[in-house]
């Protein structure tokens, strides 16, 4: 577990077998706060994402993407979720996207030929390298949050805020350095409330955690990737 969300088990006057048990198992714990935060905080706290939004999330099969499509269909928003690889389209609608988009150099007319005015709201998770051609898929008065960077791109060079961002788009983003015990409570309840299942794409023992590095280097996790401790 990422060392900066311990002490939200920990902090007095907190219950974690109450809100724990009966919803999550301990090998589904690891894979809950940082993904969760993350994509809680971008949808709800920047995007003020509600029922009658559509959400397009660039990036949608990694395990932060996956979680966000998950959310997002919790309360009923209608989400749009790319992929570069062809073979992953039917992970994101098992996953519950409504629409599944390829990323393969013809997104804008795909996402145009569904939405003309564009969407409401953006998770950018790919990053700067594709930031640019994301915010113009907005309607105006959209909001986008760039979250991830998964494209390895971490800025854009000679931006220019006046020029790049269209007129009456918002751009925001989301660090999740910083969880607080009232939002991962409410997180906790969100999660037991809907019922969601954190997208665990494999359980390794901790003799296997070579293979699980390996997985997590291959690009074919499809979620997240635990490595469980004998007590």
């Amino acid at each position: 577990m990422c060392p900066r969300f311990g002490s939200i088990f920990t902090e007095p006057g907190y219950s974690f077998i109450e809100i724990v048990f009966g919803f999550c198992g301990w090998e589904e714990l690891p894979a809950i706060p940082e993904t969760y935060f993350t994509a809680y905080g971008s949808l709800f706290d920047c995007l003020q994402l509600t029922s009658s939004d559509t959400l397009f999330i660039r990036g949608g099969t990694s395990a932060l993407g996956l979680v966000s499509i998950q959310l997002a269909k919790s309360i009923g928003s209608t989400v749009l979720a790319t992929t570069r690889n062809a073979g992953k389209i039917d992970l994101l609608k098992k996953h519950g996207a409504d629409f599944a988009l390829l990323d393969d150099g013809t997104l804008a007319k795909q996402l145009y030929s569904l939405y003309p005015d564009g969407v409401t709201e953006v998770l950018e998770l790919v990053g700067p390298a594709t930031l640019e051609q994301s915010m113009k898929f907005l309607s105006h008065h959209g909001i986008i949050c760039s979250t991830g960077i998964l494209g390895h791109k971490g800025t854009l060079e000679n931006f220019d805020p006046i020029k790049v961002i269209p007129n009456g788009v918002y751009l925001c983003s989301f660090h999740s350095n910083y969880p607080t015990q009232e939002q991962m409570n409410k997180i906790f309840n969100h999660i037991r409330q809907y019922r969601l299942k954190p997208p665990i794409s494999k359980i390794f023992s901790m003799g296997e955690i070579a293979d699980a590095h390996l997985l997590m280097e291959s690009n074919m996790a499809n979620g997240k990737i635990v490595v469980a401790i004998p007590e």
